[in-house]
């Protein structure tokens, strides 16, 4: 079926609702916003929606559940909602159990379908993109993240200036979650001016931000397991996105090697010809290469990057994926 962007599917839904969509993209925060509107849309009529309203992940669930619920007639009601997630790593009779419903889904049952992405090589996907309403929520771009901001902030009644919201775009990235997260905040800090200004977010964003970043890897890169984990718990309490921080481990033992190498080929102004870095870090940074094994850290990036598909494939949650990298790597 043809894919639908966000603002289509909003227009469909005050058209007609379809028995599956299937929400497809790594932008959660929106796909879990546009999973809600299909299932509001779906319920407006009744007064019971906790009865007609389920969710399933197949990492624990029985495919066979999810289609009985789905099978089962609504209660008091004309429709029911289905909420399926985790769908990837099926064995091959649990993918025909769902491909024969999506081929013949029940009249009464709104069907939604949600994943970061797709293994294009399996019946069950083709089948999925074949039947279902499609709607895509790659990440924004930071012009829709400024629009997305503007709104937010007008909803808090909190007033920022163009630059302010550039730099806090600059500082979290486009991720709608993360950027939900950090303008409350920043919003419930700014209350009593009603105004967020550089210096707010410097001060809640900025430094803490920078300063948990590279606690992060220089706790890694000494083997403190202990303090690494607490950091990386931090961090993702804080609303950080795990690829990010995936990104910014995997930034930092590339970083390494390739100091490692110039340091055995030119000595320390050869790494600092090539390796930027503020003179106050310069120190610590060499000793780290001196006592770090080249072997150890290309295994590590092996190992990022064996978690960075993890979390993209949806093996797992990207907490428990971080989690385990960091016992890893502090090994």
């Amino acid at each position: 079926m043809k894919t639908l962007t966000r603002v289509e599917l909003e227009r469909s839904l005050r058209e007609t609702i379809r028995p599956l969509y299937l929400l497809l993209g790594t932008e959660t925060y929106l796909r879990g916003v546009a999973a809600d509107a299909i299932t509001n849309a779906a319920l407006s009529e009744t007064l019971l929606r906790e009865f007609n309203d389920s969710s399933f992940t197949l990492l624990t669930d029985a495919v066979q559940s999810a289609v009985a619920a789905a099978e089962q007639l609504p209660m008091m009601s004309s429709r029911r909602v289905v909420r399926i997630k985790d769908f990837a790593k099926l064995r091959d009779a649990d993918e025909q159990v769902l491909i024969a419903y999506v081929k013949n889904p029940a009249p009464s049952t709104v069907m939604i379908f949600i994943a970061d992405d797709l293994d294009k090589r399996k019946a069950l996907s083709k089948a999925l993109l074949d039947n279902c309403t499609v709607v895509d929520f790659a990440p924004i771009k930071d012009a829709e993240a400024r629009k997305w901001c503007q709104a937010r902030l007008k909803e808090l009644k909190v007033a920022i200036d163009e630059q302010v919201l550039t730099e806090i775009i600059r500082l979290v990235g486009t991720d709608v979650q993360t950027l939900y997260t950090e303008l409350d905040k920043l919003a419930a800090a700014a209350i009593d001016s009603g105004r967020i200004t550089l210096d707010l977010v410097d001060e809640l964003i900025g430094r803490s931000r920078e300063l948990s970043n590279f606690d992060l890897a220089d706790q890694l890169l000494a083997k403190n397991r202990k303090r690494a984990l607490e950091t990386l718990h931090r961090l993702l309490d804080d609303g950080a996105e795990p690829l990010m921080l995936v990104g910014l481990i995997a930034s930092n033992y590339r970083r390494l090697a390739m100091g490692k190498d110039l340091l055995s080929r030119g000595g320390p102004a050869e790494v600092f010809r090539n390796v930027s870095m503020p003179p106050f870090k310069r120190e610590g940074y060499l000793t780290t290469l001196q006592r770090s094994d080249a072997a150890k850290l290309a295994k590590g990036i092996q190992l990022i990057a064996a978690v960075d598909l993890a979390i993209k494939t949806s093996q797992a949650t990207p907490r428990l994926q971080l989690e385990m990298l960091v016992c890893e790597l502090a090994s």
